[in-house]
């Protein structure tokens, strides 16, 4: 794993070749955490490119593997970050066709060079298998080519900055190091904002910057200085992937699938664990991490080393579980229980992890287990991926069934109905969740109900869908002076013909949330700590076989992720899996009201709110002065809001008033 950054477009003074080369550096060194191990530098001043790179060694630690890399011909120049899994099995198919160079070492980046030089960009991306960013410069074209891997596991960031002799192209894995470069226009993206009160996240292709764009999943970029504007091209597609299962269902029995689905996952688990540095696995103790692990450790002569955290909070502690499948599995485990005061460490370092305001809260246990792992180990895998491919997901399994029960009724009673399930505390529902018995026990029940209870006005499947994933419903009340932009799943929203209501659901989030959420979430957090994470479930062939099986093999006899759980159960018994599905969270509701409390009041401060002006500041203190009364938890309202806040309070001097959180 490791870091890009670079610039193309500036002009040709030699007076200022010493300014470039240390305007490169700079922005490579705001990366080095992406990979400390070395930097690379590659100028052509009279082309007007520049390439940089950070490494974190994990195939071939020799010279060999430096990057920027040299094609064999010299035509190509390659910066590169992530792993190609399948690249032995490339370089064999250049072997057979006559087309391999004289190779110089064993790392992946000669390998996709040398692809790249055979078969050309699309081609070549089309027979790899991995996660990836990278950027090419075609010497013989002088044209740029920035790439990013199907479903978005590794960013890239881009876009045009500055006016006149100043202007440039900047690209880089981070926004941090597009900032550093004197072009850089840090312009807030207000329209962008709406996005991130609706989703907890700035969705591709946009960013809180304007100007810069985020390349899509699946898509190469190619520009030139006669063709400035990037050319974007699709050489595949999520949504293909999942019309073409559904188009052409698995035929075998719901067996022959797991049968199936243990090959194909399995030799994804082989080809991920390739490395040449330590490796081990995140373990949660649900269902996808520990197929993860019990297939590495399968595969494995020695006990595979694996990493959970836990918190003293019960509803929100995994760790016993993943601790009852280590020990099952024989995996050499390290736990760690932390505080609240170890958990709200991270929030100061939040903006500087994730560039952008970011509101997922699982970020911070997400950077907390990455920093234990990254004690011990290098690359990590996860089970990331599973709920989006395989019904797992609470809203796959009570929507349709919610809305085959909501249409027939008059949307005024519903919205009675929605009135009276507010009318309850948010706290008493969660005591009768907790309070149910066996597999009908429900975690966090009241705060569940409290957001569905919106949706009880929803006109449609899809409109409910929407609603689940929305934080703030109408945004507009919240940000001030914007327009929403359109996104896949509203004015941009893709051809889901074939498709039933739930597998709709499952395709949107498999280009929305898992990209710009979930995804997002692992990499920053372990880039953070110099760790890479790699994810067995979103193999190419996992994927477009999971897309194949029909939707009543995934939710199978009232279960979730039915083939998942099979293939498990092979390896660890039932009993240590079955339970109520846990978020990876923490309980920033209950903080925030109170060892958090005055930092958020103190981030809300109303002069500030207005002295800023981007967000309605009546609506904002409405909405906090509620969160604290206790009757409403507005814990996933408010995050976003909070991120937005701690992210502007990054980008200049420190607010007054606006102390770090302290743990009682």
């Amino acid at each position: 794993m490791c870091g890009l950054a670079g610039f193309f477009g500036f002009n040709n003074n030699t007076s200022d070749r010493e300014s470039i080369r240390t305007t490169l550096a700079r922005m490579t060194g705001r990366i080095a955490h992406r990979g400390p191990d070395a930097d690379g530098f590659w100028l052509d001043y009279e082309a007007g490119i520049a390439l940089g790179h950070r490494r974190l060694s994990i195939i071939d630690l020799s010279e060999a593997g430096a990057q920027p890399m040299t094609s064999a011909s010299g035509r190509y120049l390659l910066s590169y970050n992530g792993e190609i899994y399948n690249h032995l099995e490339l370089r064999a198919a250049l072997g057979v066709a006559s087309m391999a160079p004289d190779w110089r070492g064993h790392s992946d980046t000669e390998t996709l060079l040398a692809c790249f030089e055979a078969w050309g960009v699309e081609a070549a991306l089309q027979k790899a298998t991995g996660m990836f960013a990278f950027a090419l410069w075609d010497r013989e074209k002088r044209a740029l080519v920035l790439g990013r891997d199907r479903l978005g596991e590794k960013p890239l960031y881009y876009g045009w900055q500055g006016r006149g002799g100043r202007r440039a192209f900047l690209f880089g894995s981070e926004l941090k190091s597009l900032r550093v470069h004197p072009a850089f226009e840090n312009e807030v993206d207000r329209d962008a904002l709406m996005l991130l009160m609706r989703h907890g996240y700035v969705p591709a292709p946009y960013s809180i910057y304007s100007g810069i764009r985020k390349l899509p999943p699946g898509t190469y970029a190619t520009l030139s200085r006669d063709e400035p504007e990037p050319h974007i091209r699709t050489y595949w597609s999520a949504i293909e992937t999942a019309r073409r299962g559904a188009a052409q269902p698995f035929a075998g029995t719901p067996d022959e699938a797991v049968d199936i689905l243990a090959d194909l996952l399995g030799k994804a688990v082989g080809r991920q664990m390739m490395a040449d540095v330590p490796l081990g696995a995140f373990l949660s103790g649900g269902i996808d991490s520990s197929t993860i692990v019990a297939l590495m450790q399968a595969q494995s002569s020695r006990p595979v080393r694996t990493f959970s955290i836990g918190f003293h909070e019960g509803e929100y502690d995994e760790a016993v579980h993943a601790r009852a499948v280590a020990r099952h599995l024989g995996t050499d485990h390290t736990e760690l229980y932390v505080t609240s005061s170890d958990a709200m460490g991270v929030i100061p370092r939040l903006p500087e992890i994730y560039d952008e305001p970011f509101a997922d809260s699982s970020q911070i246990p997400t950077f907390l287990v990455s920093r234990l792992a990254r004690s011990a180990v290098t690359v990590s895998l996860s089970g990331d991926g599973g709920d989006e491919l395989f019904g797992g997901y609470n809203r796959y399994k009570f929507s349709s069934s919610l809305w085959n029960s909501l249409a027939p009724i008059p949307l005024p009673l519903r919205g009675l109905a929605g009135s009276a399930v507010t009318a309850v505390p948010v706290r008493a529902w969660n005591r009768v969740g907790a309070a149910l018995p066996g597999r009908l026990k429900y975690n966090l029940l009241g705060d569940k109900l409290h957001k569905g209870a919106g949706i009880l006005r929803c006109r449609s499947a899809d409109e409910l869908y929407y609603g689940l994933v929305s934080l703030w419903r109408n945004p507009e009340a919240i940000v001030r002076g914007a327009t929403e932009p359109p996104t896949q799943l509203t004015g941009g929203r893709p051809d889901l013909a074939g498709l039933d209501p739930v597998e709709r659901m499952m395709a949107l989030d498999l280009v929305t949330y898992l990209p710009d959420d979930i995804l997002v979430k692992v990499d920053r957090a372990s880039m953070a700590v110099s760790l890479e994470s790699r994810v067995p479930l979103l193999d190419p062939e996992v994927v477009a076989f999971a897309w194949s099986l029909p939707l009543g093999y995934k939710m199978r006899g009232g279960e979730t992720k039915w083939p998942l759980r099979q293939l498990l159960y092979r390896h660890v018994p039932r009993a240590l899996i079955d339970r109520p599905k846990m978020g990876f969270g923490v309980p920033v509701g209950d903080w925030l009201r109170g060892p958090m409390r005055d930092w958020g009041e103190a981030l809300l401060d109303e002069r500030r709110l207005r002295s800023e002006g981007f967000l309605h500041v009546e609506a904002v203190r409405a909405a906090w002065a509620t969160h604290l009364g206790g009757s409403v938890n507005l814990q996933y309202s408010l995050w976003p809001i909070l991120m937005l806040q701690q992210w502007l309070e990054a980008q200049a001097e420190p607010v007054q008033g606006a102390a770090v959180p302290q743990a009682a």
